[in-house]
């Protein structure tokens, strides 16, 4: 698996020394390639799942017999996920695979192995590249996560940056979005509002929150929060086929949030700045409450409404007033 590719011209070919400014020139020697192959390949941790990883041209993996496998995939881009600066290298690598972890905790599943690809600005360094790969790394070494391979090119264009996660289910299952029913509670991990103020680079996904409730809770949906609370919620009422009511007292603002001071009150910034990445799920009154009195981790937990049979989304202020709770979050494509 090639890790620096060459497109720019064959007279350009070398990456700068380690003395240039953090986005000095990088294009393509062999050697250098080669080298950054292997420094690449002695940060990442080994893991019993990985017979053969970076350095072939492809990887072999060996998953655990019984589980099925999930696959994740997410794309960041510089200046619609992330700006630099303030964003520093190994705070874009930290979130490129913190995203992708918080999909497999949204399927309540245990991450295994990554493949992540770079697409650099051809004015990008190669003290820049270990950095953004040292983001990757930390994180993976503390959730047990394999980097298996990847590949880097150079292009005039932002840098693009995406990673490939394969984990495993764990539990009873997969836990997705289309199962709410009616009656159920609807429960969020955490708090919301307020991400752009530094928490997109720095939360922590919820895989350890999301396969404790699996394991110990009847889950009947579940999705992480990147779009926006309400935006997410509509997803899994839309693949459901129900509506939900949410009582605004009820929902979890960060501090963030709460000291944002513009034209939208807390509660919206809550309810549509996304990239939260907690966990929204639905399960049964009895089961919500228990979880409410025996909570399995310290993350803090919320009844925040309640899934009905019409299909709408309705948000009840404090004095029971209804009105409609649109999609507010981030538009793919907008």
């Amino acid at each position: 698996m090639c890790f620096v590719r060459l497109l720019a011209a064959p007279t350009e070919s070398r990456i700068p020394s380690r003395q240039t400014p953090s986005r000095g020139c990088i294009v393509d020697a062999i050697h250098t390639e080669f080298s950054l192959i292997e420094w690449i390949r002695r940060q990442a941790r080994g893991s019993t799942c990985v017979d053969t990883g970076i350095g072939d041209d492809a990887a072999v993996l060996r998953l655990p017999e019984g589980a099925q496998t999930l696959v994740t995939v997410d794309m960041l881009l510089e200046g619609t996920h992330f700006q630099m600066p303030p964003a520093t290298g190994g705070e874009v690598g930290r979130k490129l695979l913190a995203v992708n972890l918080s999909d497999i905790a949204a399927m309540a599943g245990r991450p295994l192995a990554a493949f992540v690809s770079v697409g650099l600005p051809r004015d990008a360094h190669r003290e820049f590249v270990e950095e953004l790969h040292t983001g990757i790394l930390e994180l993976a070494r503390r959730y047990d996560v394999a980097l298996a391979g990847g590949d880097t090119n150079v292009w005039d264009g932002p840098l693009s940056v995406s990673l490939t996660l394969v984990g495993e289910t764990t539990g009873r299952g997969a836990v997705t979005r289309n199962g709410a029913q009616v009656g159920d509670w609807v429960m969020v991990t955490g708090s919301f509002g307020g991400s752009l103020r530094g928490g997109h680079l720095a939360f922590e996904p919820r895989v350890a929150e999301a396969m404790a409730l699996n394991e110990h809770f009847q889950l009947h949906s579940m999705i992480d929060v990147s779009d926006g609370l309400a935006a997410d919620l509509h997803h899994v009422l839309d693949e459901s086929r129900v509506g939900a009511v949410i009582r605004a007292e009820n929902v979890p603002i960060s501090e963030a949030a709460q000291q944002w001071v513009d034209e939208r009150s807390a509660l919206q910034h809550a309810l549509g700045d996304g990239e939260d990445f907690e966990l929204l799920f639905t399960l049964s009154p009895a089961e919500g409450a228990r979880l409410l009195t025996a909570p399995p981790f310290t993350t803090p937990v919320a009844r925040i409404g309640e899934i009905v049979a019409e299909r709408t989304c309705l948000l009840r202020s404090v004095d029971g007033v209804l009105v409609a709770l649109p999609r507010l979050g981030w538009e793919h494509g907008a």
